[in-house]
Parts: C-alpha cells; structure tokens; sequence
C-alpha cells in the first residue's frame, strides 16, 4: 500500500502544495513552522538531528502523498506531522499503516518499549485512528495552544510495545466476519 522513506530536498514542492492555510499548517505541524512554508523552513526541518522525516509513498505509483516524522527529542518519542497530503487517499486505511510502520521501526529497529503523539482534541477521525492501533488517552497531559487567536488544546496519547505487539496479534487472529 505505503512505504516510507526519508523526506528530500527534492520533496518540498509537493510537501508545500499539500498546505493551502495557517489553520492547515497549524494542525499538521503545531507551532514548528510559519505560514506559508518556506525550503528554508523545511531544510531546517529535515537536517534537525532529534527528528526523522518520512515522506509516504504511494506503492503502486511511486507518487509522494504524505509526511511523516518520529521526534526523538525526549525520552519517549513521539509520532508527530502525520499528513496523508494527497486527499484523495484519504480514509482509506493509509494513516494506520504509517502509524504502524512508525511504531514497527521505533520498537523493532530503535528498540524503545513506548511512544506517544499528540492530536487535536477535535480532530476525531485522528483519534479513532490512533484508538484502533491501540494508542490510549494520557488524561494527565494536555496543552493549550494558540493557533492566531484561537486557542486548541492538544491532548497526548500513549502506547506501549507490549500493548502494540498484542493488539496486533489480536486483529491479525479475529475471525473473518462474511
């Protein structure tokens, strides 16, 4: 379906359409860039040390339709800038298996035993996303953030590599429901 691999120089075009406004760059991304986005911005961005930048490519096409970044910045990392850009692969499954090839490569190749995002409080098709992977509600962590005027408040969400590793067994030996 997807595969992930290192963001480009040669990518910031596409990466740039793929943001129309303040408010679309500001749910993607929190406060890390302005609007609109620059190269400059986004060269600064791929050469930081603590992040790992994905662009998702479309298998069947070779075609860039999203972004995806691991923050190793703290002692838990942290999915962050999950963007299927192109919105015509939209809810369709995509945005669960970049999650899970993060966690894959944050668990099986970096070897941590947990990580977390953050999401919008009123982003809900973000959250159930990240609810089916099994993610869960961290109620002790929220932050309020200003996005020109109006305040959002991000909520934190957890999952842990033993709870990944068993809700992916159990979906992968659910019956088949015909």
């Amino acid at each position: 379906m997807v595969y992930l691999q290192k963001l480009e120089e040669s990518d910031f075009d596409i990466f740039k359409s793929w943001i129309k406004s303040q408010n679309e760059l500001f749910q993607f991304a929190g406060p890390i860039f302005t609007f609109p986005l620059t190269d400059n911005q986004l060269h600064k961005y791929i050469t930081d040390e603590r992040r790992i930048v994905y662009k998702v490519v479309l298998s069947a096409t070779n075609e860039v339709i999203g972004n995806a970044e691991l923050n190793l910045e703290n002692s838990t990392p942290r999915l962050s800038r999950i963007l299927i850009g192109d919105i015509n692969n939209r809810n369709k499954g995509i945005g669960k298996s970049i999650v899970n090839m993060m966690l894959d490569k944050l668990f099986s190749e970096f070897n941590f035993t947990e990580a977390d995002l953050n999401v919008f409080d009123w982003n809900k098709s973000a959250i159930r996303c990240y609810e089916q992977i099994g993610f869960v509600v961290n109620p002790n962590v929220a932050s309020k953030q200003n996005n020109d005027g109006s305040i959002w408040t991000a909520i934190n969400m957890t999952i842990s590599k033993n709870h990944w590793l068993l809700n992916r067994l159990s979906k992968t030996q659910a019956p088949n429901n015909k």
